[in-house]
């Protein structure tokens, strides 16, 4: 296909949403930064015509949107799949509420988990909210599919949610350019029976939404997104999304009923078609979502008993669990070295965790972020990590029920930007409740997990415009904490003195560790220090190298080596900078006691 510079676009799934967002009219849009989601907001904000902010969390994001849809106006909420779990108390309102200019929900779920604490699947969310859900099976169907969701929305009276996957945010595809959609002026307008939500008029409501739910099932039979694919063979498939793909690779004659609106299902074309095959297979990720509800229909069919309801699915892993005498030994898996994360060199969480790494009888409740990577050896300074947030609470429960016998032995750490997400109530709750407990907030001026976008505390707005910048000292005193320090993490021994003091504190504390980003753009612009190692200088003992940090490497010496090169004859080793990877901390000078790591001239 021969490509227009104006018309026709090589796409990610994200920048397709973000494209088709624009192109149906929406005027504000709202989310939180969490992979695979996060660049479809990014790319919106540099639509003209549209509103896009980073929200301190997936509820607040999805309550901006609603706020939008209520004035009239086209909103999008944006979030990954464990923020609709954030964002769950309004979804399940907003069910009953409905709409007035249309309002889309985008959720990414992330099978396999390759950046998740968890492997959810989000169809379940459009089941128990009773709302329709879309899935697309590619970029350009991703796009088409958000201006649909957007006439859905407005002719049911009731949010959309779209579900995509990692696979279809970040996979690139063909998309053609449209024209960006008139819409009417937002205007106040107001309707109290229907958007105040007091048990008198949710009841009403309660009507509503069935009555929606069974135009939405007749509808549904008819949607162009669900469509039945003749082929040959006894066999046959119904699939959605990106699994839709890998059946059409391995079985492209097969007859194939693919579903668009994931749900509700069409029961009248799924018997159609179940009648045509003499053997019905779904081919789904995660959980026998449309399969339980076949069955549920009385359609037999076959599903989870063949395909994995675990990880992300793939030509390979259909095929197998399908036809496995079709496998090869071309479909042998590479035995590829491992290549374990790691925070990056000169990352200030280093130094903190470092410290941390010290405290052998300190429990480390840990939260979301690239500082969770500190879980890892060589550091191994985090206890439990279970969602945004969490680790302050779990802080708080933990030094409640070990009481005297915990006192100094309970810390909790997150980001700046976990903490504006959902941990400010948590601190409100030590305060309120006391304890002993000592929080840590790693400031480094950034959502740095997802990319670098602002929070409330960076002083920037999504597009990098001066903003309100939080100051955070001042607020963890407002909630009532009176112990409020702020380390360098860089200076580890400094460092370390005051988390051993605040720790041992006998009421709450928060440390806040604050140093930015080595990955921010004036952080790569500036110019640092370099540090080498002296070998002259080295004994071998390793301090350095147990932090972690991918600039330092180890290089083993057996003991008639040792003596060979001039050092002592039990000199394990000794560590090397590369100084080409040094980003100038100089946290490994801080703990070497043998002034075997030097400073160079600045870059």
């Amino acid at each position: 296909m021969a490509f227009d510079n104006e018309t026709t676009l090589w796409l990610s799934g994200n920048e397709a949403i973000a494209l088709g967002a624009w192109e149906a009219g929406v005027r504000v849009a709202s989310g939180y930064p969490g992979t695979p989601s996060t660049e479809i907001m990014e790319n919106l904000s540099r639509y003209e015509g549209v509103h896009a902010e980073w929200a301190p969390n997936e509820k607040v994001g999805l309550e901006v949107a609603i706020g939008a849809s209520f004035a009239g106006a086209r909103a999008l909420a944006t979030m990954k799949h464990v923020g609709l779990n954030v964002a769950a108390d309004p979804l399940f309102t907003a069910a009953y509420t409905g709409v007035r200019g249309g309002l889309v929900i985008l959720n990414a779920d992330d099978p396999q988990m390759h950046s998740s604490q968890n492997e959810q699947d989000n169809r379940n969310y459009a089941f128990a909210a009773k709302l329709p859900m879309l899935e697309p099976s590619d970029p350009a169907e991703a796009k088409q599919m958000i201006g649909r969701a957007y006439e859905l929305s407005e002719q049911l009276d009731a949010p959309v949610i779209i579900r995509i996957t990692t696979r279809i945010a970040h996979v690139k595809g063909v998309v053609e350019k449209g024209a960006r959609r008139g819409t009417p002026e937002p205007s106040i307008e107001k309707s109290p029976a229907k958007l105040v939500m007091l048990p008198g008029n949710a009841r009403v409501r309660r009507v509503a939404v069935e009555k929606r739910m069974q135009a939405l099932r007749d509808l549904v039979e008819t949607l162009p997104e669900n469509r039945i694919e003749p082929g040959t063979g006894t066999r046959g498939f119904i699939t959605s999304g990106v699994p839709y793909n890998y059946v059409k690779e391995i079985f492209p004659d097969a007859p194939v009923l693919k579903l668009g609106m994931v749900w509700p299902l069409p029961e009248k074309m799924i018997r159609a078609f179940a009648a045509t095959v003499g053997e019905l297979i779904v081919v789904e990720e995660l959980d026998p979502f449309i399969e339980t509800h076949l069955k549920a229909m009385g359609i037999p069919c076959r599903g989870k008993d063949l395909i994995p309801n675990q990880g992300e699915l793939n030509s390979f892993i259909v095929r197998k669990a399908i036809v496995p005498e079709t496998i090869g030994e071309i479909f042998a898996p590479l035995d590829l070295p491992m290549r374990p994360p790691n925070m990056c060199a000169g990352c200030p969480h280093r130094g903190l965790f470092y410290g941390l790494s010290r405290m052998k009888d300190v429990f480390v409740s840990g939260d979301i972020g690239c500082y969770t990577l500190g879980f890892l050896p060589p550091l191994s300074a985090m206890d439990s990590c279970v969602c945004m947030g969490a680790s302050i609470g779990v802080a708080h429960g933990m030094a409640k029920a070990l009481g005297k016998q915990g006192e100094g032995k309970v810390v909790a750490v997150l980001g700046d930007s976990t903490f504006m997400h959902s941990g400010i109530t948590g601190l409100l709750n030590m305060a309120y409740n006391g304890t002993y407990a000592s929080v840590i907030i790693l400031d480094n001026r950034t959502t740095a997990m997802t990319g670098h976008q602002e929070n409330p505390a960076s002083g920037k707005s999504i597009l990098g415009e001066p903003a309100l910048a939080l100051n955070i000292e001042e607020l963890c005193r407002a909630l009532g904490i009176r112990r409020v320090s702020v380390v360098n993490p860089h200076d580890v021994e400094a460092t370390r003195k005051v988390l051993k003091e605040e720790i041992e504190a006998p009421e709450p504390s928060v440390i806040i560790s604050r140093a930015p980003c080595v990955l921010l753009p004036e952080e790569v612009k500036r110019q640092k220090p370099v540090y080498f190692t002296n070998l002259d200088n080295c004994t071998g003992c390793s301090l350095c190298v147990q932090m972690g940090c991918p600039a330092i490497s180890w290089t083993p010496l057996a003991p008639e080596e040792a003596v060979a090169r001039g050092y002592r004859e039990k000199q394990k080793g000794f560590a090397r900078i590369a100084e080409v990877q040094c980003n100038g901390c100089g946290q490994c000078a801080c703990v070497c006691k043998f002034e075997a790591i030097t400073k160079k001239e600045a870059k």
